[in-house]
């Protein structure tokens, strides 16, 4: 996995640097090979598909007019990370400072805001234990474990240090840890 790492790094590098020159034959490979990574961080990130696109088309664009200030391309898909991380964090706070603005107008009116239906019997345990967490925990394990980042490359993506990655990593096993231990024990 390693030498699969190593291999994708180099590819990224060149294709950045290909791209930064103007080759626009390279900027297209390097979406097409890392735009499925960036849509799937985008999909755990945002719970909606066409909202994880809308993130990710808003990222590229960004990512364009920041790839010559990149200073190792080797790195490009921590901080093409990163960019997305903060495009759907923006976008979720959009989202939830619309959900208040129901809220309140719904308590305003003395009724309930929609909520959406609570997962059913047949969900995933797994799934839910995941949903559960915080969306913090839910980020970095979906960094370190889906996209298979180190954990510098977790901090750098999320711009924090990599001590908070392992905390947050300890954290979110150990929630999960116990999620699973409490559903086996409920009656069937």
């Amino acid at each position: 996995m390693g030498d699969d790492r190593q291999k994708a790094r180099a590819l990224d590098a060149y294709l950045v640097a290909a791209a930064r020159a103007g080759d626009h034959a390279a900027l297209g490979r390097l979406v097409h090979h890392r735009g499925p990574r960036l849509l799937a961080h985008a999909r755990r990130l945002a719970d909606d598909s066409d909202t994880a696109r809308d993130v990710v088309q808003e990222a590229w664009v960004e990512i364009l007019r920041a790839l010559p200030g990149l200073r190792d391309d080797a790195a490009f898909l921590p901080w093409a990370l990163c960019i997305v991380s903060r495009r759907a964090s923006a976008e979720v706070r959009r989202r939830v400072q619309g959900r208040r603005l129901v809220a309140d107008w719904a308590a305003d009116r003395h009724e309930d805001p929609v909520m959406p239906d609570p997962p059913g019997p047949g969900s995933d345990c797994l799934a839910q234990a995941v949903a559960s967490l915080p969306p913090d925990q839910r980020v970095t394990l979906a960094l370190f474990y889906h996209q298979d980042l180190s954990l510098a490359e977790v901090a750098q993506a999320l711009g924090i240090p990599v001590g908070t990655v392992k905390t947050r990593l300890f954290h979110a096993r150990a929630r999960l840890r116990a999620a699973l231990q409490e559903n086996d024990h409920e009656p069937t």
